[in-house]
């Protein structure tokens, strides 16, 4: 019986929370990864480009629930998330036009793309909280939880409760939806056969035919999908504040290098890696370990390596030793 409650433990505190996370750090490193494996260079706006497209979509949830327009049990995020994509589309592609096509059209190093995309990641962050503000927005409604840990506890008969959040599931669910439609898009369309041959080479693409401009702007239309999604499943989940989602860069790019940049599965097995690594450095095990070990053993502590205010820097000291060991991440993408 201890048994099976520090397994519900761990679930509750570690597993599920993990498994959410990863969900939405692997769907941002998707979009940093197919940044940098197509348009050849590391994108810094990427966290504030979800924000942009969180924010466009909280807007719209305001103004369904305005009109008094809800999903029922689902949080009415969902239905604004058409158009939220639609808004960060929209400035990424203008954005590109005004800003990147120029350093392209110049053959701007790598670097400096970089140098320019910092200078408008500070101009979206700057922009996102003019419109919406500086504090916390939570726009989650809908049913809370899937299962209370009242409602557990009273099936099992088990003293530890298994609470799983509505936005756990939507998150999981909805990445598993988006990262399929992904994979089927670039493996079995032609546009995607095309933007994978322009990411292998881009002279023998253009060889072929291939129009650069149209592999750029639908790279920049999925990146913006991406983007969005991820940001609305996070904002749901926690809460939507725009200097987080500043933050929320560290552990992406570590996502998407410990994969291997430029590979969209190490971008999603590099996401699940940082995840359950800053959740389980950052648990306090107290709970788990009364559970396992005898009397005389149990810990007076909480057992936690390090407080929750310093899980960025577990993906830190992960980027550094993978870039230190294996530059080119878990699945041989390209070299940082």
């Amino acid at each position: 019986m201890d048994l099976l409650n520090a397994i519900v433990a761990l679930s509750n505190f570690v597993l599920v929370p993990a498994i959410a996370y990863g969900s939405q750090l692997a769907l941002g490193a998707l979009g940093v990864t197919l940044i940098y494996g197509i348009l050849r260079f590391s994108n810094f706006a990427h966290g504030d480009t979800m924000a942009f497209g969180t924010m466009a979509t909280i807007l719209f949830t305001w103004w369904f629930q305005s009109l008094g327009i809800s999903f029922g049990p689902l949080p009415t995020a969902l239905l604004a998330l058409p158009l939220g994509i639609l808004g960060c589309m929209a400035i990424v592609l203008l954005t590109d036009r005004g800003i990147y096509r120029f350093y392209r059209e110049q053959k701007a190093k790598p670097v400096i793309l970089v140098i320019v995309s910092m200078g408008v990641m500070f101009i979206m962050n700057g922009l996102v909280r003019v419109i919406i503000g500086p504090d916390d927005q939570n726009f989650a409604d809908g049913d809370r939880f899937i299962i209370t840990a009242r409602e557990f506890r009273e099936m099992t008969g088990l003293r530890e409760g298994l609470a799983l959040k509505s936005t756990q599931g939507i998150t999981v669910i909805t990445a598993v939806i988006v990262v399929a439609l992904l994979f089927w898009f670039l493996n079995r369309t032609r546009t995607g056969k095309s933007m994978r041959a322009y990411s292998d080479n881009e002279d023998l693409a253009l060889l072929s035919g291939i129009n650069p401009e149209r592999v750029v702007m639908i790279t920049w239309l999925i990146v913006a999908a991406l983007a969005t999604v991820a940001g609305v499943l996070y904002g749901l989940d926690k809460s939507f504040k725009p200097f987080v989602y500043f933050q929320l860069l560290l552990p992406i790019f570590a996502s998407a290098i410990v994969g291997g940049l430029g590979s969209p599965v190490g971008a999603i097995a590099g996401g699940f890696i940082i995840a359950f690594s800053e959740v389980t450095i950052t648990y306090a095990w107290k709970k788990v370990l009364t559970y396992l070990l005898p009397e005389a053993w149990q810990p007076d502590g909480l057992v936690q390596l390090m407080s929750t205010d310093y899980k960025f820097a577990v993906s830190f000291v992960i980027l550094l030793i993978v870039l230190l060991v294996k530059p080119t991440g878990l699945f041989k993408g390209k070299s940082v």
